[in-house]
């Protein structure tokens, strides 16, 4: 995937130059930092695309049952609600996925314990979106947050819970946070 693909550029303008409130980091940046983790992974195309699109339906409710409405009824993707953010409708399916499986293991659920407490999505191509999300996530946790952060020993239980469920390997992690780095320096901040 490169960056002329639709969904890209639809998360480029739904990003802007917004950056991240405690850490001033563009919020682009987590897309790209997760899009280098899937190709890392071997991850498809479509787990790429999907990846691009996951921060629209992360959170919004409407939209995501609009976007579950369309596919359903196989109405056309080029206009509202989609707006032709994708013309692939698998794409929106593994965004949708995507959203209910990280959403069901958010790190304020009282529940989640351990590893044991999550649902790992049947869509492989999901669980590397996740596996990428969570790389990049817990890279600027620590980065950024680790003994800062109000809820750092929380969120620490929370990304190991999520890594070890995800079969991340302490060694990849370790990899894969070293080369996120250097990539770092090659982003062009937005």
């Amino acid at each position: 995937m490169d960056a002329d693909a639709r969904e890209y550029r639809a998360i480029q303008t739904f990003y802007g130059r917004r950056r991240a409130r405690r850490s001033g980091i563009p919020y682009l940046h987590h897309i790209d930092e997760g899009l280098w983790v899937l190709r890392a992974l071997g991850a498809s195309e479509h787990a790429q695309r999907a990846y691009c699109l996951h921060p629209l339906v992360q959170e919004d409710d409407a939209r995501a049952a609009a976007w579950a409405h369309t596919l359903a009824t196989g109405a056309d993707l080029s206009g509202p609600p989609v707006d032709g953010v994708s013309d692939e409708p698998r794409v929106l399916a593994l965004a949708l996925d995507y959203r209910e499986t990280a959403n069901a293991a958010l790190s304020h659920r009282p529940d989640l314990k351990g590893p044991d407490d999550i649902a790992l999505s049947a869509e492989p191509e999901v669980n590397d979106m996740l596996r990428a999300d969570k790389v990049q996530n817990y890279k600027d946790f620590i980065r950024h947050h680790r003994g800062s952060h109000p809820r750092s020993a929380e969120l620490e239980r929370y990304f190991q819970a999520w890594l070890a469920r995800l079969d991340v390997s302490p060694e990849q992690l370790t990899r894969w946070h070293a080369a996120l780095e250097h990539l770092q320096d090659d982003i062009p901040r937005t």
